[in-house]
């Protein structure tokens, strides 16, 4: 029940990053700069401020989310059906001792 909560939280995280980032223009414009005449409400500087808190915010939680996840993250067991020990089928047995002459060959492809 909490591993799902945390992983929940941690898509809702990541996709509010993605629309953080996908608002900020790469040079720094950003959403300020379409706001740019109308600089009463919120000023160019103010808005960047934000919306880089915003994104360092956001990747701060994600980082947490994903160290805590692996705290509450439910044990593989046998229980949950996943085998913890593989055993490899065995191999057949070849004697050492045995002359290179005796060793049974292997069928060469036909000729067509």
């Amino acid at each position: 029940m909490i591993y799902t909560l945390v992983i929940i939280l941690t898509i809702i995280s990541a996709v509010l990053l993605i629309g953080v980032v996908l608002i900020q223009k790469s040079k720094g414009g950003g959403l300020g700069s379409t706001f740019a005449s109308s600089n009463s409400i919120l000023g160019v500087k103010r808005t960047n401020d934000v919306i880089e808190k915003i994104t360092w915010w956001l990747a701060g939680i994600i980082c947490l989310l994903s160290i805590l996840s692996v705290f509450v993250a439910p044990a593989l067991t046998s229980s949950t059906g996943i085998r913890t020990h593989v055993e490899a089928p065995a191999a057949p047995a070849i004697d050492v001792q045995q002359p290179a002459a005796e060793l049974p060959a292997a069928e060469a492809p036909a000729a067509e």
